[in-house]
């Protein structure tokens, strides 16, 4: 009895044991469940992101291959463009060059002749050196001209002075200021008054400026006649030409009173036609009736009808002091 009661407590005990086991286990189970399933999750996120990686480096390594071929491609474009436009200047420069060989050749021997435009040349500086000799000559002779002039000018110039300062003239018992006993020889001026006479200056007119050496000390210079001149002047005879002066011409003034006279006389002087244009058609068909009334026919014609009343227009007394306006 005690065995079998031993049995039914070890029995008893078994299943508790059982149970409890089974209660572990179960939730081990579970436990272990979301366990692996964590575990996969995890293994398939690893396997698909290496998975990607690796899509993603295959998808870099193509599209590094295409660029690398399309730029490969578009260089060679680039470089053989380039070629081209180089062999295209490289061309265009040689036939520039051609046609400039030609140009120059055919401009030289058909259009502008090198040896003609040398003679040309020689004999264009051969015709300048013979102009520039005249000009050269022209200036020496206009040159001599102006110092001519220059000479005259000074040589009047000391005249006129001579003549104003005449009165500085030494004698015998005064030495003049040009004549001072303490010179060796008398002063050029002295020589200039003893030669030269006094006169009185007479202004003349302006005539022309600077065409007279006399018109170059200006417009009031007095002129004498006794003025020494330049033998330039003598043989030329540019500037000797001495016309008399004519007196000016005496206007008569008209008197207010013959103006009066005048416009009481003729009151209406003015431009306007005082008549009709059939004046004269008028004053002829009444001296034709006249002549028919008072004259008999074939005593007096028109003509003398005509002159007998002309002489008697003419014999009509007239104002002592009127004047005709026709």
């Amino acid at each position: 009895m005690a065995e079998l009661w031993k049995i039914q407590s070890e029995v008893e005990e078994l299943k508790k044991e059982y149970f409890f086991r089974n209660r572990q286990a179960e939730e081990n189970r579970q436990r272990e469940n979301q366990a692996a399933t964590q575990i996969q999750s995890w293994f398939r996120s690893c396997k698909v992101q290496a998975y990607l990686s690796h899509l993603h480096k295959k998808a870099i390594i193509i599209q590094k291959i295409w660029r690398g071929f399309t730029a490969r491609a578009r260089f060679r474009q680039m470089v053989k463009a380039a070629y081209f436009i180089m062999k295209m200047n490289f061309y265009e420069e040689m036939a520039v060059r051609i046609q400039r060989r030609w140009r120059g050749f055919f401009e030289r021997k058909y259009v502008h002749n090198f040896y003609a435009r040398k003679s040309y040349l020689k004999g264009l500086s051969s015709k300048n050196e013979l102009v520039r000799m005249e000009l050269d000559e022209l200036e020496e002779l206009q040159k001599r001209e102006r110092d001519c002039l220059e000479m005259v000018k000074e040589q009047t110039a000391k005249v006129y002075q001579a003549h104003r300062l005449h009165h500085l003239l030494s004698t015998k018992q005064c030495p003049g200021v040009f004549n001072s006993p303490f010179r060796p020889a008398p002063h050029e001026m002295e020589l200039l008054l003893r030669q030269v006479k006094y006169q009185a200056p007479i202004r003349l007119p302006h005539r022309g400026g600077a065409s007279s050496p006399l018109g170059m000390l200006g417009p009031t210079a007095p002129s004498f006649p006794g003025t020494l001149r330049s033998p330039w002047i003598e043989t030329t005879g540019t500037y000797c030409s001495s016309r008399p002066i004519l007196p000016p011409i005496a206007i008569k003034k008209q008197q207010p009173g013959e103006v009066w006279e005048q416009r009481v006389h003729c009151p209406d002087l003015t431009l306007q036609l005082q008549t009709s244009y059939t004046h004269l058609e008028e004053a002829q068909n009444q001296l034709r009736q006249r002549e028919s009334v008072t004259i008999p026919s074939g005593t007096l014609g028109t003509g003398s009808m005509l002159h007998h009343l002309s002489h008697s227009r003419s014999s009509s007394p007239q104002p002592a002091n009127s004047k005709s306006f026709r």
